[in-house]
């Protein structure tokens, strides 16, 4: 099985908080922009954009904030606004690799800000390809397993749609993976089967895991990944640590 972000695990036992869910919404503003920037304001014939508003949608994002952010990215609205995706690449402390996809309005204050972040926790900002080379960019389609009946039909649900891999390695969501090209496809017959996706998007998945077994490592690695997630301009990070239960069980918030 393929394995996935274990940041995105360990995310997801931090409290989401009212004051975050206005950040939230500005994130997911920039990801409608960028989709319709490059793909068109039209949600039938721009998947990426159709996947953005249905995510927008599921995060309670009002109606006007996402038609506005449509006409921002797509150049029918009022506004000339400039808007581009950039993923940077790195290493972060205990040598693990890092990517961090943003979209900005301003490259150079953002590389800035993520060269200070890096700098802090004893990481180091790398040039393009520094670090991608680690990673297989893929498709993924994140749905609930409550919503299936066990994991034979997981994987039943795979090969009927032509998906590569499933990764089951969570509770509570299972990963159908596609090759990048073939996510539409692959989503478009989930959904015929009366199947709702949490999410869908394109990822990258590491090829080996950094085991990280010394506590105070792991409060640096998890203290730079949450300073860089709050900064506006990051949508996603990828990375390729994995930090045993009870190593993470150490670790205090401060």
């Amino acid at each position: 099985m393929s394995g996935h972000s274990k940041w995105a695990q360990i995310k997801r036992k931090k409290a989401v908080t009212d004051a975050k869910r206005g950040a939230v919404f500005s994130k997911i503003a920039k990801e409608i922009m960028v989709a319709a920037k490059l793909g068109g304001a039209d949600p039938v014939s721009n998947f990426r954009l159709r996947f953005a508003i249905e995510k927008a949608k599921a995060n309670l994002v009002p109606q006007n904030n996402i038609q506005r952010a449509i006409e921002k990215g797509s150049g029918t609205g009022n506004e000339d606004y400039k808007i581009e995706e950039i993923i940077y690449e790195g290493y972060g402390p205990g040598g693990i690799a890092l990517l961090v996809q943003c979209t900005t309005d301003n490259k150079n204050r953002t590389v800035a800000d993520l060269r200070s972040y890096f700098t802090k926790y004893n990481g180091k900002l790398g040039e393009t390809g520094s670090v991608s080379w680690m990673f297989t960019k893929r498709g993924e389609i994140k749905i609930k397993r409550s919503s299936l009946k066990d994991q034979n039909e997981i994987y039943e649900l795979a090969v009927e749609t032509g998906a590569e891999d499933i990764d089951i390695s969570d509770d509570t969501y299972a990963l159908i993976i596609t090759k990048p090209e073939e996510l539409e496809k692959v989503q478009k017959k989930i959904t015929a089967k009366n199947i709702i996706a949490e999410e869908t998007r394109i990822s990258y998945a590491p090829k080996e895991y950094i085991e990280i077994t010394d506590p105070e490592t792991g409060r640096s690695i998890i203290k730079l990944l949450d300073l860089i997630e709050e900064h506006d301009d990051v949508q996603n990070i990828f990375s390729n640590f994995d930090i045993k239960e009870e190593v993470l069980s150490g670790i205090k918030d401060e």
